[in-house]
Formats: C-alpha cells, sequence, structure tokens
C-alpha cells in the first residue's frame, strides 16, 4: 500500500471505548530507566532502524520531561514482568489552538504479542489517561497501519485533513477498510 501520513482527531474525550487486559497481563506506567525498554519495542515495530536510533529519538523528544512520564507513558508487561507494548498519552499542537491538545503517540505492540487484544486495552488506558488532562486529542498515522486506523475509528477519531494527499489516504483506507470514512 502507498505511504501516506495522516492525521486523526477525537473532538471530545467522554465515552470513551473500555477494554479490559486478558489475563496475565498489567499495564504501568513509566519508571525511569524504561527508556531502553521503549526503544526495544520501538524497534521491533519497526519504528526504528535500531535501539540506540530509538533511545536517541526518545532522550531528545521525552528526555526533558522524564517525571511527566511517569504520569503519561503507559507499558504492557507480562506476569514475568517483560514489557510488549507500550504508548504515551502526550499532547500537542495540531489546530494552532491555544489549549494543548492530547496526544495519542508511539503505539507499539511487540509481534510476538500481536493479535492477542493487547493494543485495545492499552488504547483504553491512554485515552482515559488523557482525559485527565484534556478535552480533546489527536494522532499521526499513516495508510500502512490501517488496522489502527481501523481501531481509532472505532475509538471516536475521525479524519483531520492536512494537506491534499490526505483526501488520497483517506480513500485508500475506505478501500482497504471496507468502510466509509469521509463525509
Amino acid at each position: 500500500m502507498k505511504y501516506i501520513p495522516l492525521a486523526m482527531v477525537r473532538n471530545n474525550l467522554s465515552d470513551i471505548p473500555q477494554f479490559s487486559l486478558p489475563d496475565g497481563y498489567r499495564i504501568r506506567f513509566y519508571e525511569k530507566g524504561d527508556e531502553h525498554h521503549w526503544a526495544r519495542i520501538e524497534t521491533s515495530v519497526e519504528e526504528f532502524k535500531n535501539e540506540a536510533a530509538a533511545l536517541e529519538h526518545f532522550k531528545k523528544e521525552f528526555g526533558p520531561y522524564t517525571d511527566e512520564m511517569t504520569k503519561r507513558c503507559l507499558f504492557i508487561e507480562t506476569e514475568e514482568g517483560e514489557e510488549i507494548a507500550t504508548t504515551t498519552a502526550w499532547y500537542g499542537d495540531l489546530k494552532g489552538d491555544e489549549e494543548t491538545t492530547g496526544r495519542i503517540h508511539w503505539v507499539g505492540v511487540t509481534p510476538a504479542y500481536q493479535g492477542k487484544k493487547l493494543a485495545k486495552p492499552l488504547l483504553t488506558a491512554a485515552m482515559n489517561t488523557l482525559a485527565e488532562y484534556h478535552s480533546s486529542a489527536y494522532l499521526t498515522t499513516q495508510t500502512t497501519s490501517f488496522q489502527a486506523i481501523n481501531m481509532y475509528l472505532n475509538y471516536g477519531f475521525e479524519p483531520y485533513l492536512t494537506e491534499p494527499a490526505c483526501e488520497e489516504g483517506w480513500g485508500l483506507m475506505e478501500q482497504a477498510l471496507k468502510r466509509k470514512i469521509l463525509k
């Protein structure tokens, strides 16, 4: 599938779909030192070419905010304590609004654990966290992540058209997901 960057928004954080983790897993917040787990997970889902590059990115983006990460970055771990998934309930400025908007950022589930019903509970926890701080949220994604986009649509996110290529991207998503997306 053609790679086209996309953005999505959710204009309110009420009525968040609630999904619980299957037995054998737990969600916890970031603790200092977890940047290595973050780097391993994000590298495993091919966001970075190697863990060193991922760790460098983490330090640049989140290094000055590690105290805040303890309230916003989530991990799923196994009963044995292995970190296998992560996302961050972060924030940013998508629309040029004066209000800071919540952001679902860096969602990743290691390949060995994909398909085990972990992504929805992770997104639920992140959305619930965002709702503590923000009234709306956004995320960025791409057409090659159409399965994740389907989940985001089911969580109430809608397309946010930022440039002409977005319409082509959302057209591809309608075809891939066999559902009407653009109004």
